[in-house]
Order: C-alpha cells, then sequence, then structure tokens
C-alpha cells in the first residue's frame, strides 16, 4: 500500500465543496504523518563506522566550547567592525536581510498545500501525481517550520542581549527565560530559516545548490552587518537549521513519505513524478 493512500482522494465526492475536499485531504495527511514508522531502520549504533555515544559527547562538548570562545573572541570584534564597512554594504545587506524570515517559504507552501487538498477527484493516476506532489511540499513545509519553532523556543529561554542591548556590545549579557525581541538572539531565526532552506531544497533540486549556498551565507552575513545577531547566534542557527532539516527527513523515510532507508541505513530520495505527468493532471483539471 503507498505510503500516500487516501491522500487527495474525492473526499465527500466529486460533488463535494473545495472547503470540505481541502479538510478532509489535510486531516489525511495528518493522519499519514502521525502514524507509526512503516519500517525499522536499520539501528544506528551496530554500524562499526559510525561514532559511539562517548565520541558524539565529545564531539558536543568540542562544539560548546568552540561557541564559548568565539562568544569571548570573535562576537564582539565582529559587531564592532561593522562600524568600519562602506555604506553601500551596509544597506545592502539591511535590504536582504528580510529574506530570510520563514514567511517567505511557509506562506506559500501552507497555501500550495492546501490548494493541492482542495482539488476536485481526478484519474487514479492524477491522484497519485498529485499526492506524491502534496508530499514533498508537505516536507518542505515541515523542514522549515519545525526547526523554526525550536529555535523561536529556545531563544526565549536562552535570553541573550542582542549586540547593543544595555548601551554596549556585551556578547555575555544574558536573562534566561525573557520574552521581549532584545532577548532573543541566540539562535538567529533567520539564519535557521536559511540553512534549513539550503538543505531541504538542495535535497531535492540538487542543481540549484551552489545558488542556495549563496542565499544561506548572505542572509547569515546580513544578520551581523545590520548587528541584530552576533557571529555565534547565526552559527548556532545555521546548526539547527541543518540538523532540524535532517531530522525532519528522517521522520519522512521511516514513513516511506518522499524518502526510504535502505538496508545499509542511508536515505534515498523516492522518485517524484515527472513534468509530463504534472503536464498531464494540469489539463486534465482544466479539462
Amino acid at each position: 500500500m503507498s505510503a500516500t493512500n487516501g491522500l487527495n482522494s474525492p473526499v465527500g465526492g466529486t460533488s463535494a465543496s473545495p472547503l470540505r475536499r481541502g479538510a478532509g485531504n489535510v486531516v489525511t495527511a495528518l493522519k499519514i504523518l502521525a502514524r507509526p514508522a512503516k519500517s525499522r531502520a536499520p539501528r544506528y549504533w551496530s554500524k562499526p563506522w559510525l561514532p559511539s555515544l562517548q565520541q558524539l559527547a565529545v564531539a558536543a562538548a568540542a562544539v560548546v566550547a568552540v561557541f564559548l570562545l568565539g562568544m569571548v573572541l570573535i562576537d564582539a570584534a565582529a559587531i564592532e567592525a561593522v562600524a568600519y564597512l562602506p555604506r553601500w554594504l551596509v544597506w545592502f545587506f539591511d535590504a536582504i536581510t528580510d529574506f530570510g524570515k520563514s514567511g517567505w517559504f511557509l506562506w506559500p507552501l501552507g497555501i500550495l498545500f492546501l490548494g493541492l487538498a482542495a482539488l476536485p477527484g481526478l484519474s487514479r493516476m492524477s491522484q497519485r501525481v498529485l499526492a506524491a506532489v502534496m508530499v514533498r511540499v508537505g516536507f518542505l513545509f515541515a523542514a522549515i517550520a519545525v526547526p523554526g519553532i525550536f529555535t523561536n523556543v529556545v531563544k526565549h529561554l536562552f535570553g541573550r542581549a542582542r549586540p547593543g542591548v544595555g548601551g554596549s556590545v556585551d556578547p555575555t549579557l544574558f536573562s534566561p527565560f525573557s520574552w521581549p525581541a532584545a532577548y532573543a538572539s541566540l539562535p538567529s531565526g533567520h539564519a535557521t530559516t536559511a540553512f534549513s532552506v539550503l538543505v531541504i531544497f538542495g535535497w531535492l533540486w540538487p542543481r540549484a545548490r551552489t545558488m542556495l549556498l549563496i542565499y544561506a551565507l548572505l542572509i547569515a552575513a546580513s544578520r551581523i552587518v545590520v548587528t541584530a545577531h552576533y557571529p555565534t547566534d547565526v552559527a548556532a542557527g545555521a546548526l539547527v537549521g541543518v540538523l532540524g532539516a535532517v531530522l525532519v527527513r528522517r521522520y519522512f523515510a521511516l514513513r516511506g513519505l518522499g524518502f526510504s532507508i535502505g538496508p545499509d541505513g542511508k536515505l534515498h530520495q523516492l522518485p517524484g513524478p515527472s513534468f509530463k505527468r504534472i503536464k498531464a493532471v494540469a489539463r486534465e483539471l482544466l479539462a
């Protein structure tokens, strides 16, 4: 049985209203996403070439140490250096920095998903094509939203002050469990979004990876240049974005949604519908 069985089926019949069809298909999609894993992945720690728990703990401690050193040695110096940048460069980064907001991706993806869910019942082949497209759109949405939600929660728990808060550049100024935006610097939400976009779109469209990398790096740099974040905030956001996207992909793969896990434990992208089939669906809809 297909992992998307029932998705984009004509809920309530072809005479059902678009709202009813859309709601029914969204509920079906959520049930598919929430169900237990379809397959059991090979045990992670059974691979001799994978790191042990002790090695992972050492790596995590090293990452924390690097971030602490960055706070002390890099953060303040980087923010102070912004004052010496050419004005046109600061203006450029100020103009592009908001393109790192998650809304630029989540709103179009969410509207597209709901639009696909509301389409009328078509032939079985067309339903399968639309279901495959919906799975990929849903994956893109989840892989951006989940790391973003995590970042928005954690940054308020840490309560790190943004550059300039308190009248000085103090990378060690924290006020844990603070909700004002002035104390929501670590990690950077823009960097989280940019690097999750880099990873997930790069998986589905490898030829776009160079442009996606340029986008992610520009957004990350912009957050420092506009003095909204310290470099370590941006680095932490990038790490959350990448790891979050990886975990969401694994979640989808365990359920056979867009990805699969091979006997060797590696994740593979399932073949998606061809452009020719998508055009055929479009013609059927227009007819």
